[in-house]
């Protein structure tokens, strides 16, 4: 039982899926840890894609400033629900990809989504909207963006 909480814990934490999903999917896969997260990770994918037919009214503007003030980015992030758009960890999402977009001049929305996350190569930039999507429940879409430079 304690070895499953644990397992539960680490896919939940990784995932962003909730516990029960996580619980179906552990015994789903006979308690093996990669083929639950397999199964998480397809289930996932099939949420967002419901997900994003529905419309984002709500969301944010976020900017960021390189640490030499000759680089910003400005970046429109919008969610279904003003209470998604309040919440700190959307607001620090939004950060991210302000950040992302000043330090790596994406020519486009979707050259944004592709491009590998400056802090964790292991994900691309769709990789970590697909997870606030998954934690939220709601759609989550980068609408526009601009990058400065001197």
């Amino acid at each position: 039982m304690e070895d499953n909480l644990e397992k539960i814990k680490k896919l939940r934490k990784k995932t962003n899926m909730s516990i029960i999903e996580c619980k179906d999917a552990l015994q789903e896969s006979g308690g093996d840890l990669e083929k639950a997260f397999s199964i998480l990770k397809t289930r996932g994918f099939e949420e967002n894609l419901k997900r994003k037919e529905r419309e984002t009214k709500e969301g944010i503007v976020d900017a960021y400033v390189h640490q030499n003030k000759k680089i910003g980015a400005l970046v429109r992030v919008s969610c279904e629900s003003d209470f998604v758009a309040k919440n700190k960890e959307f607001q620090k999402l939004a950060h991210e990809i302000a950040m992302q977009i000043a330090a790596m001049e994406p020519s486009s929305i979707e050259d944004l989504l592709e491009q590998m996350y400056i802090r964790d190569p292991k994900m691309k930039i769709i990789d970590l909207v697909n997870e606030a999507i998954n934690k939220f429940g709601e759609n989550i879409k980068i609408e526009d963006f601009q990058r400065i430079e001197i």
